[in-house]
């Protein structure tokens, strides 16, 4: 087992004060330092230009660009490299794993993926010139792997493939978008139907409305529906689906078939992140292990958050941080049934063109 945490970043002030902020912390940081030797091992493609990548972002969230620019400017580095390490527009991403399901008041996600690019950062963030509040893990410093808005919107996506790829952003970029500019689903959806996708990936949305929709989402083509879970696979894009899709199968088979069992938020958390129940996932050197459980009660707004399985969460009072009341805790810690090194935490978390 090895032991892990996240920190737990608190910023309230404009977008660009909050890119500076986070440049700060990054200086020097394990995250910049593994993500310089990714680079020596793999050489990096991008070529493209700062407008085109501005253009695309503004579209959809102004303050967003405007994080980049505090970014740029803390750590000194060209814009090319900001882009590239955190504009989420026309890059690439790695296979990943996720489930989720949704219930009465309640989302739970599992994100599923390698411990080698784990940021360990879960970040509360109020805007004072933009966009919406939100709560949440963080993915590529600006993306949010899943999280919830100050209107209650909650968001978690699932990875499908990176087969024929085309010109959009990745889905953690993607998930930052909807949460900054979206108050409720039925516009998450509108914006998924518009924005450009790199990828194939489902993105599941609720609200305090009791509503969720999975929207099916790759450079081809949009497709939403409405359904309480979800896992790897696409059941309206089919044509979309990768050959195997056993393990995705099985997820979803264990969640529907306890579906029954669960009678509160509290139940289904449990469903998701103890070990034994057939949803948690331990397979890290596939890019699919289970690193945290997110819940999110839009109504309530509140968040939980537990590293590893077997935990209890963490609980955040989102209204309560929004009202002015910081989070006393700087660390969420954790456990995890790997030797895989954290991007966050030491050396060697990185990988090669063949890894």
């Amino acid at each position: 087992m090895k032991h892990i945490y996240s920190d737990i970043l608190q910023f309230r002030g404009s977008h660009y004060d909050f890119g500076y902020w986070q440049g700060t912390e990054l200086k020097n940081s394990w995250t910049v330092k593994n993500r310089e030797k990714q680079w020596k091992t793999r050489k990096p493609r991008f070529t493209v230009e700062e407008q085109e990548v501005k253009d695309a972002i503004t579209r959809f969230a102004p303050g967003v660009w405007d994080e980049l620019i505090g970014l740029r400017d803390a750590l000194e580095w060209p814009m090319e490299r900001v882009m590239m390490e955190f504009g989420g527009y026309r890059i690439d991403y790695k296979k990943s794993g996720c489930s989720i399901m949704t219930g009465d008041g309640y989302l739970i996600r599992n994100y599923d993926y390698m411990p080698k690019t784990y940021e360990g950062r879960y970040s509360l963030y109020q805007p004072t010139d933009q966009g919406y509040a939100i709560i949440g893990p963080t993915q590529r410093i600006t993306g949010r792997m899943d999280g919830m808005n100050e209107k209650g919107l909650v968001m978690g996506y699932n990875f499908m493939h990176r087969k024929r790829p085309g010109i959009g952003f990745i889905c953690c970029m993607i998930g930052r978008l909807i949460l900054e500019s979206c108050a409720n689903v039925d516009e998450a959806v509108d914006m998924l139907k518009e924005i450009p996708h790199r990828h194939s990936f489902s993105y599941t949305v609720f609200d305090s409305s009791n509503q969720t929709y999975v929207v099916e989402a790759s450079p081809r083509g949009v497709e939403v529906r409405e359904s309480d879970v979800c896992t790897n696979h696409f059941e309206i894009l089919t044509k979309e689906n990768r050959n195997h899709l056993v393990d995705s199968m099985r997820r979803m088979d264990a969640i529907q078939t306890n579906r029954h069992t669960i009678k509160t938020a509290e139940d289904a958390f449990r469903l998701m992140n103890d070990t034994e129940k057939g949803v948690f996932s331990k397979l890290y050197s596939n890019w699919a292990g289970t690193i945290h459980t997110s819940g999110y009660l839009p109504y309530q707004k509140k968040a939980w958050f537990t590293l590893g399985g077997d935990q209890d969460p963490v609980e955040f009072d989102f209204s309560k941080w929004l009202e002015g009341e910081e989070v006393t805790d700087e660390k969420i810690y954790g456990k995890v049934d790997t030797e895989l090194p954290f991007a966050h935490m030491e050396d060697g978390a990185y990988w090669t063109g063949k890894k």
